[in-house]
């Protein structure tokens, strides 16, 4: 069944989305539509805001008004998706639900995929992709969460900290 899940983009009414989220998971939990919908995310993002000379960490929605939905489409899944309170419908031509492609998946981040990577803190690493390709540098932070590394490179004759993603960076030899 799983092979057949995709991810499709929902529409709901601005603000709503966490309410229809939550209804939708509720329902899924309620009908055991657990092989149908997979899984139901509103994407969002941490950002730092400056109000009164206060920094504070604020979440905040990515896309507002809409809901992302992994599924597996037939009409009952369908039918329980866009009648949820909230939902105005699907993304896609004529309201006929079009799922995400693989890359569209990816740059929403909203599939972890988990990076194993062979260097340590301390590890000299080549960078292997991205504007510094072929530098190389010793590896200061390792943070599997937000799948970032920070390498030290010496660029110019100066130590410059830069972050990379985990799959920018390999072992040296």
């Amino acid at each position: 069944m799983s092979d057949e899940a995709k991810w499709y983009v929902v529409h709901t009414y601005s603000g709503y989305e966490n309410k229809v989220a939550t209804n939708l998971e509720k329902i899924v939990e309620n009908r055991k539509l657990q092989d149908w919908i997979h899984e139901i995310a509103v994407p969002t993002e941490t950002v730092t805001e400056i109000k009164d000379g206060k920094k504070k960490e604020v979440e905040r929605k990515t896309y507002p008004g809409y809901v992302l939905v992994k599924m597996v489409m037939t009409d009952d899944s369908w039918y329980v998706v866009r009648n949820t309170r909230g939902c105005t419908g699907f993304v896609g031509p004529n309201g006929k639900p079009t799922p995400l492609t693989e890359a569209e998946v990816a740059a929403l981040g909203i599939e972890k995929r988990e990076i194993i990577v062979n260097y340590h803190v301390g590890d000299t690493v080549r960078i292997i992709d991205g504007p510094l390709e072929n530098f190389s540098g010793q590896v200061d932070e390792i943070d599997q969460e937000k799948n970032k590394v920070r390498v030290t490179i010496s660029m110019f004759g100066r130590e410059t900290p830069v972050e990379l993603e985990l799959d920018q960076a390999e072992l040296m030899e």
